[in-house]
């Protein structure tokens, strides 16, 4: 397709140029007036002979979801302008500078070029691309939107890493903390305690408890220090492995929703995922029933899509999405009381959107008063654990000088 490239007018004083692809001149000039803008010069540019690289599967990597979204963005922002999908394709991979990325991008091109849908190729890749992203893609394009549904899929992905992002921040002070506590710990079990252990016994006294107990502990790592470490690391290996199964994430779901504090704050962030994956597709004309079970998967907690499958069963039956909701009581009233309005005045995606938001908000507030309070309780439980190590190695010497006294 023939590329123009034109100068227009985009209000009173501002003049704009560019590129933009088309049949013909009066083509571009309708495509302009569209936009907004009021053509000055348009010129006929020569079309550039491009060689694109022809790509395995085997060459794709690992390409990080951060990639995607800003891919997803800027394809959508180079279609709203008027680029061919090919183009588009190929000016993205070449400004890649991750090579499994680009041999991505590469790959789909071809695909796309020998007649496949843009979709078509990312079902190929589904650690790549989830099935909510090809069910959006797909929709975008037999409506004729793909540009404006990329750019919703790259605002979803967006909040949803920088939820992500968020939470890793507000974890990385009280894992620092906790891995330098441990290692200061076993340093000193490791290295100080033997040294000291053995002018504690050549001094022929009673010793005070804590120091005891401190003996004690030294002595069993030295000598099954290596076999403990050995033990556990199978024994989180046969967890992993056991955690699996259908059975056992059942049952931790379970576990996770009960905790006290936590078990809400899990709740929440799984129900403000499930609404806001449910709306967006609901929004982009996915039909509720195919909306829904793409939208189960996005979820962790094996209680809540169990439920969930449920009131899907029901919906297809005929019955009430809210209400199955409400009859199940996993799910707060809020949620289901709110839906069944949803659904009643037929506004269902906006009151998916108000139970998402909602939740949202309250996962952040409470992520942040977690942090918050996290932090000076590890300062406080290394504190006392490190001051009772040292309080058993000074007691003895203590005592000793006490009785030279």
């Amino acid at each position: 397709m023939p590329i123009y490239k034109y100068h227009a007018k985009k209000g009173p004083e501002e003049v704009v140029e560019g590129n933009i692809e088309a049949h013909s001149q009066d083509e571009a000039i309708e495509k302009l007036s569209q936009q907004g803008y009021l053509p000055l010069r348009i010129e006929q540019q020569e079309e550039k002979s491009t060689s694109v690289k022809v790509v395995s599967k085997r060459e794709i990597g690992r390409v990080r979801g951060r990639e995607i979204t800003i891919v997803s963005r800027q394809l959508a922002s180079l279609l709203k302008a008027g680029v061919s999908i090919l183009n588009s394709l190929s000016i993205i991979a070449e400004q890649s500078e991750n090579i499994h990325l680009r041999n991505l991008v590469y790959y789909i091109y071809n695909e796309v070029r020998q007649g496949a849908t843009f979709s078509q190729p990312l079902s190929a890749f589904p650690k790549i691309f989830s099935p909510l992203y090809v069910a959006m893609v797909r929709t975008g394009e037999d409506s004729g939107s793909l540009p404006e549904t990329l750019l919703r899929i790259a605002e979803y992905r967006f909040k949803e890493e920088e939820m992500m992002s968020r939470f890793r921040m507000a974890m990385a002070y009280p894992i620092l903390m906790a891995i330098v506590g441990f290692g200061t710990i076993v340093f000193m079990f490791v290295f100080v305690m033997p040294r000291l252990m053995q002018i504690y016994l050549d001094v022929r006294q009673d010793l005070p408890v804590p120091t005891k107990i401190l003996l004690g502990i030294t002595k069993a790592v030295k000598q099954w220090g290596g076999w403990l470490a050995i033990g556990a690391v199978i024994v989180i290996l046969l967890l992993r492995r056991q955690a699996k199964t259908k059975s056992v994430r059942l049952h931790l779901s379970q576990l996770k929703l009960r905790l006290p504090v936590f078990g809400e704050f899990a709740l929440k962030q799984e129900l403000a995922r499930f609404c806001l994956t449910l709306e967006l597709l609901i929004h982009s004309g996915i039909p509720i029933l195919r909306a829904i079970e793409i939208a189960i998967p996005v979820l962790s907690n094996e209680v809540i899509k169990e439920q969930l499958r449920s009131s899907h069963k029901a919906l297809e039956a005929g019955g009430s999405f809210g209400r199955s909701l409400k009859e199940s009581k996993v799910f707060p009233l809020f949620m289901s009381n709110l839906l069944i309005v949803g659904e009643e005045s037929g506004k269902l995606s906006d009151s998916l959107k108000e139970i998402g938001s909602s939740y949202e908000r309250d996962t952040e507030e409470a992520l942040k008063v977690f942090a918050t309070l996290l932090e000076p309780l590890m300062i406080l439980v290394m504190g006392l654990i490190v001051g009772f190590i040292v309080m058993a190695m000074l007691l003895p010497i203590f005592e000793i000088n006490l009785l030279a006294t």
